[in-house]
């Protein structure tokens, strides 16, 4: 993207995060998701470390929280409440450690300095302050700098202690501390039976009770939502000079603290602490949406300072999110396995529960039109019960004017027949569309053929049903996208890797196979080996274009086994535009052909045909072998054709080599040949 389009998307982004954080924290509306609304703070804060010339005060990556409500009396906090910048992965947490260390111009000293790590309760920020071990004012963060006065709302919940009289250590006299008050998921539940009793909507999420809960007016209500607390960070200085040491102390004092908080030695313990807890957070008794990693040292966290609204020496590593935004950037056309057209948008890559999105299928026209969605638009993209991806939502604010509309097409992107409308489906009018296309991919993915395995014809049909691919070719796209297998309705990840690394490997191909794997009609395994060895040297699917560009139909039946109707064959095949097109989309893919080396032995110069069945051996066996003792295999019997096999049941090949004099080899013969 070129810098003025990043300037453009960087306003268009300040302005809606800025619309949806009004909303949040001055109105007490949630328009969308925390996740969904994180993935845009996350993309405005990656383009303004691209460019920082770009960044502006009034950023919301510069911004805290939202203004104070006006119901509550304005508290000044002493020092500013500021919050974290955002990572997701392993990628954003060492970008993190190499910012810091670049500003404060030497390595951190993993072992001395390292990392304490908490869990980041999903709830809300508040300072509490005590004089001579009495609470007596308590806030909400708001703007980070200026907050709400919410000391009575504050002194019903049972987790802050009003007073630190039993303190098992001296407590200064003015004591200022900070924590998070949260709701658990039991009485998050309890209290929407309640709503739906009261015949109420039901909250959206425990956070949002939380906030609105300490928000009341009368503190009776907060004291009937029996909220939580724990506290994290000591402002007073108390003589600590680690950060882990101010939990210690806040312990002693009688305050509430995290049991599963926890010191790390390394980045890779870090890692490793975050993605237990991505894992097992189901198992707490509260929401958690990652942990927040700290420099344990509190000199070095002091050195590191502060850029914008948050601190350098800290950063909250948040699990992968349940829903996040990105950029449609087409929408395509894929023909199921019935010859209905499904529209799938084709996305910017982005990461929704740990797996990589890049394509949503949008079911039919109906539903684009009832989205509204135009390719360009940013949408919220969500995993549907964790598995298929789905778009939930355009953010139409996002929108420059260069968007544009979809329309369903005319005729079959297969195979150019008319497209009729079928309820709310569009259909192909040919009824074999997408039978036929299905097959040939059977085809390509076969032993004899690509042989790709572990995708078999029901891996393959879940793939065009959901748009994952159109053609042959478009399996080779999955290599970069693991979680477009690996989303599909009951597929493991692990299942999905192996696919992904069988593709991998499966790219360089012998010349035969590809041509073979084409399905080109009448072109079996045999023609299509003596079509390789006619090809010239060739290492690029594109190749195969150019070899046969130039054989005329007279030509191509001087091919040894070639006759008129399959001449026509392969002369229609390579003189048909879209063919090449085709072909160089394998190009594009990486695949890369090679020739098989010529094999010497005691079968060179002579030609087989199987017939029957064997009982030792399979036919494709059977081939093999004759093949390593440097042998021909064809289909059809000539007067060229140096045996024939005859197995049990053979057909009106035995009668044509009969007919011709061709010698005849029961199978006793033919292991005796072989040995």
């Amino acid at each position: 993207m070129e810098k003025e389009q990043v300037k453009k998307r960087i306003e268009h982004l300040r302005k809606t995060i800025d619309h949806y954080r009004y909303a949040y924290h001055v109105l007490d509306k949630s328009l969308i998701s925390d996740q969904a609304l994180d993935s845009l703070k996350k993309e405005l804060f990656d383009f303004e470390q691209q460019y920082p010339d770009l960044i502006t005060p009034d950023s919301p990556t510069q911004r805290v929280g939202g203004e104070p409500l006006k119901e509550f009396k304005k508290v000044k906090h002493e020092t500013p409440m500021i919050s974290f910048n955002d990572a997701f992965t392993e990628e954003d947490m060492r970008a993190w450690l190499k910012r810091m260390e670049n500003y404060l111009g030497r390595n951190i000293n993993e072992g001395k300095e390292t990392y304490y790590c908490e869990l980041k309760i999903d709830g809300l920020a508040i300072e509490l302050i005590y004089e001579n071990g009495v609470l007596v004012r308590a806030s909400t963060r708001g703007n980070g700098l200026v907050g709400e006065d919410i000391t009575q709302n504050v002194k019903t919940v049972e987790a802050v202690p009003l007073n630190l009289n039993n303190s098992k250590i001296k407590v200064p006299k003015r004591l200022v501390v900070r924590g998070e008050i949260f709701l658990t998921k039991k009485e998050f539940e309890r209290i929407n039976k309640e709503q739906e009793k009261k015949e109420e909507k039901a909250y959206a999420n425990p956070r949002n009770v939380a906030a609105g809960s300490v928000r009341q007016l009368d503190p009776k209500i907060t004291a009937g939502r029996k909220l939580d607390s724990f506290q994290y960070s000591l402002i007073t200085d108390m003589g600590q000079k680690k950060h882990e040491y101010e939990h210690q102390l806040l312990k002693e004092m009688g305050f509430k603290i995290n049991p599963h908080n926890k010191f790390a030695a390394n980045l890779e313990e870090v890692i490793e602490i975050r993605n237990y807890w991505e894992k097992h957070r189901d198992k707490l008794p509260y929401e958690i949406d990652g942990i927040v990693v700290l420099v344990n040292d509190d000199k070095t966290f002091a050195d590191a300072g502060v850029i914008g609204k948050a601190p350098r020496g800290a950063i909250a590593y948040k699990f992968a999110p349940r829903e996040a935004t990105t950029i449609v950037e087409d929408i395509k056309i894929q023909v199921g396995r019935t010859g209905v057209l499904t529209p799938v948008a084709v996305m910017k890559p982005v990461s929704v529960g740990g797996t990589t999105i890049t394509h949503a299928t949008l079911h039919n026209y109906d539903e684009i039109k009832r989205l509204g969605i135009k390719i360009g638009d940013t949408v919220i993209v969500n995993r549907a019960g964790d598995v298929i991806p789905h778009i939930d939502k355009v953010l139409k604010e996002m929108r420059t004017g260069k968007e544009k509309e979809f329309r369903m097409p005319h005729v079959c992107p297969v195979d150019g027949s008319k497209v009729v409308k079928d309820g709310v489906a569009y259909r192909c009018s040919n009824k074999n569309c997408g039978a036929r296309q299905r097959e040939s991919l059977y085809h390509f993915v076969s032993r004899n053929a690509f042989n790709l395995e572990g995708l078999g014809p029901k891996i393959i049909d879940r793939l065009l049903d959901e748009g994952l691919i159109n053609d042959a070719a478009d399996i080779f796209n999955l290599k970069e996208k693991q979680g477009d297998i690996a989303a599909l309705e009951r597929f493991g990840e692990k299942s999905a890797e192996n696919i992904v690394n069988e593709i991998e490997v499966k790219k360089k191909v012998s010349v035969s196979r590809f041509i073979y794997s084409l399905g080109i009609l009448h072109i079996g395994e045999e023609t299509a080996r003596v079509l390789a060895a006619k090809a010239g040297k060739i290492s690029r699917p594109s190749d195969v274009w150019g070899s046969f560009q130039n054989f005329s139909r007279e030509k191509l039946q001087e091919i040894p086994d070639i006759g008129p109707k399959v001449a026509q064959s392969i002369y229609e095949w390579f003189h048909d535009k879209k063919h090449h097109e085709y072909l160089k989309k394998f190009d594009k893919m990486g695949i890369k052909l090679f020739m098989e080396k010529e094999v010497g032995g005691k079968f060179k110069g002579m030609t087989f045909v199987l017939t029957g069945s064997l009982d030792s051996m399979s036919r494709d066996q059977a081939k093999e072998k004759i093949r390593n003792f440097g042998g021909d295999v064809n289909d059809s019997v000539s007067k060229n054709t140096s045996y024939v096999v005859a197995g049990a049941d053979p057909g009106s090949k035995y009668d044509k080599a009969a007919k011709l004099g061709v010698k005849i080899l029961d199978e006793k013969e033919f292991i005796k040949m072989l040995s």
